[in-house]
């Protein structure tokens, strides 16, 4: 709204080179409260001077260097760890792109399992959260631990609002097995505490016509988050023979505030804002 788009090619360029300094959970140990008995954001300031802009001006007032904790206001603490001593050597984020999400999409790759950093999976589709919940644990699934859960419909547009349904549960006959950790991909999102090789916001969702809406069951799919792909490994012919059969389309609300909402939200990678109330004010940016 202000008129500063977030790049986010920049936003993982920076996930490269400054590591996480902070030792909560899901990617460390610790809770909320302890990184603010820690010192709070004042104290990890000073951990970033060196990759921080100090004289960028603050809202209420001053600059950012203004906020950044004096030596003699620092004590003694385990939470906040310094740029040489991280918690892990890159940012807890990641940015993927690949011909599933084309405008990106995201992996909190600190909370997930080093061995599936490089996967490749058979896909099984759930049309929407209705569905997930209907089947994820049925005895029947046909689903094994090396496969790609992929939930789809549940972004911005698809859901509607772009829920937290993107920590897709293991199913319970795995579960029962002992398997703690799948590959998860959705076009929603999900709560910041969660743990697990889950990618989200994958834009543009299916919904509003992004590739995902033609995966199928059983294609493979593969993650290779070094690389900072996900892609569905089905020729580019195939792809366009199922883009060419028609699909139902998600409702169209017939008035109100939830037609307004349909007509005008953007994508993830957009911030999920109305168009018309982004800096160029105008309408009609919104998905197709």
């Amino acid at each position: 709204r202000a008129g500063h788009p977030v790049d986010l090619a920049e936003f993982d360029r920076i996930g490269r080179e400054v590591p996480v300094l902070v030792d909560l959970k899901p990617s460390g140990e610790h809770y909320m409260e302890h990184f603010h008995q820690a010192g709070g954001v004042p104290r990890l300031l000073a951990e970033l001077v060196d990759v921080l802009d100090l004289t960028t001006p603050m809202v209420e007032g001053g600059t950012l260097g203004d906020r950044v904790m004096k030596p003699e206001d620092m004590h003694a603490q385990d939470v906040i760890r310094p740029l040489g001593r991280p918690v892990t050597g890159q940012g807890a984020m990641a940015v993927l792109s690949g011909n599933l999400c084309p405008r990106g999409a995201v992996i909190k790759h600190s909370a997930a399992s080093p061995a599936l950093m490089q996967h490749s999976g058979r896909a099984v589709v759930f049309e929407s959260v209705a569905d997930l919940a209907e089947r994820i644990d049925d005895p029947a699934l046909d689903v094994t631990a090396d496969d790609v859960l992929v939930l789809r419909n549940a972004g911005p547009r698809g859901a509607p609002g772009m829920p937290e349904a993107g920590y897709i549960p293991i199913p319970k006959k795995l579960a029962a097995l002992g398997v703690k950790d799948m590959v998860r991909l959705s076009d929603a999102r999900m709560s910041g505490t969660a743990f697990g090789t889950v990618v989200l916001h994958v834009s543009p969702e299916a919904a509003a016509g992004g590739p995902l809406a033609l995966l199928q069951n059983g294609d493979m799919i593969r993650l290779d988050v070094p690389a900072r792909r996900i892609d569905m490994l089905v020729d580019d012919a195939e792809l366009a023979r199922r883009a060419a059969i028609a699909r139902p389309a998600v409702e169209r609300p017939a008035r109100g505030y939830a037609r307004l909402y349909h007509d005008h939200v953007l994508q993830a990678d957009q911030g999920c804002d109305f168009d018309f109330l982004t800096a160029s004010g105008a309408a009609g940016e919104g998905p197709e």
